[in-house]
């Protein structure tokens, strides 16, 4: 082999180790390159921000990580407020309880016509007691009138200056009679008040029954 032959053969040789290594060192670069990241984060004034870093007075608020070709690879949510993560609780509660009362419903009635059945019983004994009461409250009405009438007849409600003064039994009559028809009708309130939250506690039953079960 002669002298130009070797020549060339070591210029192969070293043309081709020096693009290996220039191939590495573009490699490395893109490597490091793209290991670089960007922050974007918005100021007090609505103003967009970028930067190697966030600055510790953004650090609670909303940030998004760039990579080297622009493209947005993380997003971390802003630090949450006492307020927020109450009503957060408070929504994770209010979504267990609703879970755990279709559960209830579902083992509780096979049909709508169950929770019907259900809810005119209950309704028939609340409206029974509210007749009772009812009808006890005319009763106690119509004494009360009675009283009233009588009480004319002594001081210091009548007029006559010769009439007599009203005994103690009758004075102690009027307040029992009294007490007795605020505290019947705060019973008859009370009654009404549950005979319609009664009713609109089943509506809501049966409603989600069927949304449940896929009634329509």
């Amino acid at each position: 082999m002669g002298c130009s032959a070797l020549k060339n053969i070591a210029w192969l040789i070293c043309t081709g180790a020096l693009l290996a290594l220039l191939s590495v060192v573009s490699g490395a670069q893109q490597q490091q390159g793209s290991g670089r990241l960007t922050y974007k984060w918005v100021d007090s004034q609505g103003v967009t921000h970028y930067g190697d870093h966030i600055p510790p007075e953004y650090a609670a608020q909303e940030q998004h990580v760039i990579n080297a070709q622009g493209i947005e690879v993380q997003r971390l949510d802003a630090q949450k407020t006492p307020e927020q993560i109450a009503a957060e609780e408070q929504k994770k509660l209010q979504a267990d309880q609703r879970e755990g009362q279709d559960k209830n419903l579902l083992s509780t009635y096979d049909s709508v016509q169950e929770i019907e059945r259900l809810r005119d019983q209950r309704l028939a004994l609340l409206q029974d007691q509210i007749k009772v009461t009812s009808q006890f409250l005319e009763v106690l009405d119509g004494r009360m009138r009675k009283l009233h009438a009588n009480s004319m007849n002594f001081k210091p409600y009548s007029a006559d200056p010769k009439a007599p003064a009203m005994s103690d039994q009758f004075a102690e009559d009027l307040v029992h009679v009294g007490n007795d028809l605020r505290t019947q009708q705060q019973n008859l309130q009370q009654k009404r008040s549950e005979e319609a939250a009664m009713s609109k506690k089943f509506a809501s039953d049966i409603a989600r029954f069927k949304e449940l079960k896929g009634i329509h």
